[in-house]
């Protein structure tokens, strides 16, 4: 959602209705919680923190849905992990999850924006079990996390995230361009997806139309193989 989060809900909602009937869909709302900057801050981790007033309102927005928060994590020079502890209090909630973006991940020495950062199997796994203890620990429906894709390079050694019980784990596949495009990039990202990972599909109403294409319809996103799990508009 950007924006008004009332006029964002009803745009949400309308897209929904765009899908097949008869198919069960969760409304997800994704809050940018730690974004990316291309200055330090006091700390020099190129990211901000979210306020809990903000995290609050977007979590009553999602459940005026009837839907799931999903807290989207762009960590500049920080590690994922910590970044997610630092909304444990929001993650014992039964509805919200993560979405971590390791297109910000980037490296010392890197300004976030110059070039792609990037994570591995062995970080995404490490914030898998954390989210896996809390679902345990708090007797929690499985804990949702996602992690963006937008290139090969992004994610390295994707086989050394394991499952986890009590997560449910998504691969979201962001490439931006016409439909042959982002079939292409489809097609190269799902090849290494762990098993039990899920895979999901991102569609950008400006970026995926700047150069006169049409966005891709349901009907589009569904007929890839394989069927995406989880469909983000931005």
């Amino acid at each position: 959602m950007t924006g008004d989060l009332t006029e964002a809900s009803h745009a949400l909602r309308r897209q929904i209705e765009t899908f097949p009937p008869g198919r069960p869909i969760t409304p997800v709302v994704e809050l940018i919680a730690t974004t990316v900057h291309r200055s330090p801050g006091e700390d020099g981790m190129f990211r901000s923190r979210c306020t809990d007033e903000t995290v609050r309102d977007y979590l009553d927005a999602a459940r005026a849905l009837n839907g799931l928060l999903l807290l989207n994590i762009q960590p500049g020079r920080a590690d994922f992990l910590p970044e997610v502890q630092a909304y444990e209090r929001w993650l014992t909630e039964p509805d919200v999850g993560v979405a971590l973006d390791p297109e910000w991940a980037v490296e010392p020495g890197v300004v976030p924006g110059k070039k792609f950062g990037r994570t591995t199997g062995t970080e995404l796994d490490g914030v898998a079990g954390y989210l896996g203890g809390l679902a345990e620990a708090h007797r929690l429906p499985a804990k949702v996390m996602i992690y963006h894709q937008v290139a090969a390079s992004v994610v390295r050694d994707e086989g050394l995230l394991r499952p986890h019980q009590g997560v449910s784990v998504v691969k979201v596949v962001d490439g931006i361009g016409s439909a042959e495009a982002k079939k292409a990039t489809w097609k190269t990202l799902v090849k290494t997806t762990p098993a039990h990972v899920r895979p999901g599909f991102k569609l950008f109403f400006e970026e995926d139309t700047r150069r006169g294409a049409d966005l891709m319809t349901p009907a589009d996103v569904l007929a890839l193989n394989p069927t995406p799990a989880y469909v983000v508009y931005e």
